[in-house]
């Protein structure tokens, strides 16, 4: 009994958690299989400048989002399909070392929650990547990071503060940048989207001054306005406090490009052909491949939007 005390003992907690956490992630289906790879686009918005290679991380250290799985497929098929890249997967801290990441021209964090890096060699071995011009890819659930690395939360560029839009809802979204070459997936106006979708914590989101904003919730439809009703002094923050719900983003950062979105909490998100289009064309930003203008919101004139078409 000794023996086996001291065994438990050994393994660290937060891996212990994750270990069962990994049990919720399910397989796929050979029917799931099929519908992301119909979904996929047919090739690479930009002929890579070379070989790329992407690290795609999916730890978990709270809540396990049960579409890492479909993300991760998504992710591998999406390069393997249009020869845009290669994607490794892994769920171990230690791949954060500086001769490991050499390897890459881009990290993704897939659905990752609460990442606590080991030490600061990790998250040092990070910001070396970045800063040698490198790409960070963000989906969903990596806004909710890095709660003891404020640095690697400002790379991402916001920090979850909860999710009015629950992912049983379908809400309209609005292109913030119509024309914008990571948008031409959405075909130049807003759409309809079941997802999860999260605010922001405003002491932690960077903003228009250093995001170039791409999408966001149209807050001028009663559908995604209904969940505010529950919350009045919530509602006036939108409503009358200029406030904003921030969907997708890309910026640069300490030399590198970093394009993070909110949307896949959803498994079918994953088989959306325009979610996977804007996927691939914000990575091959982030990889340095597909030129695109990252001129912080603030300081660029808008373009007119187009509201969604009814639901």
């Amino acid at each position: 009994m000794i023996l086996l005390a001291i065994g438990l003992a050994a393994v660290p907690l937060g891996e212990a958690a994750w270990e069962d956490g990994k049990k919720r992630l399910k397989p796929l289906t050979e029917d799931t299989k099929a519908k992301v790879l119909a979904a996929l686009p047919a090739k690479a918005t930009a002929k890579p400048k070379k070989p790329r290679r992407i690290l795609v991380f999916y730890r978990c250290e709270t809540f396990v989002h049960g579409s890492i799985v479909e993300g991760n497929f998504a992710i591998q098929e999406l390069g393997r399909k249009t020869g845009a890249f290669t994607a490794d997967l892994a769920d171990e801290y230690s791949v954060f070392n500086k001769a490991n990441l050499e390897k890459y021209d881009a990290i993704l964090f897939n659905n990752t929650t609460s990442l606590a890096l080991d030490n600061d060699d990790q998250r040092n071995a990070i910001l070396g990547f970045v800063g040698q011009g490198k790409g960070v890819v963000g989906i969903h659930a990596a806004s909710d990071n890095f709660y003891r690395w404020k640095t690697g939360a400002r790379m991402i560029g916001g920090q979850f503060n909860g999710h009015p839009w629950g992912g049983g809802g379908t809400w309209s979204f609005k292109l913030d940048d119509p024309k914008h070459i990571l948008n031409q997936a959405f075909k130049g106006r807003g759409f309809w989207h079941k997802d999860e979708i999260y605010q922001y914590k405003p002491e932690t989101y960077v903003g228009g001054d250093k995001l170039r904003v791409l999408v966001s919730l149209d807050l001028n439809t009663e559908q995604t306005m209904k969940p505010l009703n529950r919350n009045e002094g919530l509602k006036k923050q939108y409503t009358e406090g200029g406030r904003t719900v921030p969907v997708s983003w890309i910026r640069t950062f300490e030399g590198g490009r970093v394009f993070y979105t909110n949307l896949g909490h959803n498994a079918s998100t994953y088989w959306n052909p325009a979610v996977l289009q804007h996927y691939l064309d914000g990575l091959q930003y982030a990889l340095g491949d597909l030129t695109a203008d990252a001129t912080p919101s603030s300081k660029i004139t808008r373009e007119e939007v187009l509201a969604p078409p009814a639901p």
